[in-house]
C-alpha cells in the first residue's frame, strides 16, 4: 500500500469530488460488496478515511443505493420491450396520472419522460409475447391518459452496463 499523505486524507468540500472520491465511486460501481478494507486497498488509503469518504458520498447523494443485478433470463423475464407512449394530451394532470400509474406497473423497470413524437419511453420485462400482450391489453392499455403505444422488441442486447463513465 502506498504511503498516505495529508492531502489524500483531507476530504474535499461538500459537493466536490477529488481523484480519490472518483476511485472509490468507480470501485463501488464495479463491486458494491467490497468491504471497507478491500476498498481501502484499492484506493491506497487506510480504512478510516475511506469509510468516512464513502459515508460522505452516500450522504451527499453520489451513491443512491447498493443493489444486486439479477439475470432476467433465469427469472423468466427475458422478453424485453421498449415501449413508446404518447398521452392523449400532455398536461400536468395527465402526466402526473400516467407517471403514478407507470410507477405501479410491475412489468415496467424504467420509465422516462422524453421529447419528440412520444411522451414516455418504458423498458418492460415479461416472460414472453403473450404476457406482453396481456400487459398492453390489461394494464398499460387501460390507463385513461394513454393515446397511443409503439413497441420495439429487443432481439439481443449488444451493450448493457449499469455504471457511469466517470
Amino acid at each position: 500500500m502506498e504511503k498516505e499523505n495529508i492531502s489524500t486524507l483531507i476530504e474535499p468540500k461538500a459537493g466536490e469530488l477529488d481523484a480519490t472520491d472518483i476511485k472509490i465511486l468507480t470501485c463501488l460501481q464495479d463491486n458494491s460488496r467490497l468491504t471497507t478494507k478491500e476498498l481501502a486497498a484499492k484506493v491506497h488509503l487506510s480504512t478510516t478515511p475511506v469509510f468516512e469518504r464513502q459515508k460522505r458520498l452516500e450522504r451527499e447523494g453520489y451513491i443512491k443505493k447498493y443493489i444486486a443485478v439479477l439475470d432476467p433470463e433465469k427469472l423468466n423475464l427475458g422478453f424485453v420491450v421498449f415501449c413508446c407512449v404518447k398521452l392523449r394530451e400532455m398536461t400536468r394532470e395527465t402526466a402526473y396520472t400516467f407517471e403514478e400509474a407507470a410507477r405501479n406497473m410491475k412489468e415496467v423497470a424504467e420509465c422516462y419522460n422524453i421529447s419528440g413524437e412520444f411522451d414516455y419511453l418504458l423498458k418492460v420485462y415479461c416472460p414472453d409475447m403473450r404476457s406482453y400482450k396481456e400487459f398492453i391489453m390489461n394494464v398499460l392499455g387501460t390507463t385513461d391518459t394513454v393515446g397511443s403505444i409503439q413497441s420495439m422488441f429487443v432481439m439481443s442486447p449488444i451493450k448493457k452496463t449499469f455504471g457511469l463513465s466517470i
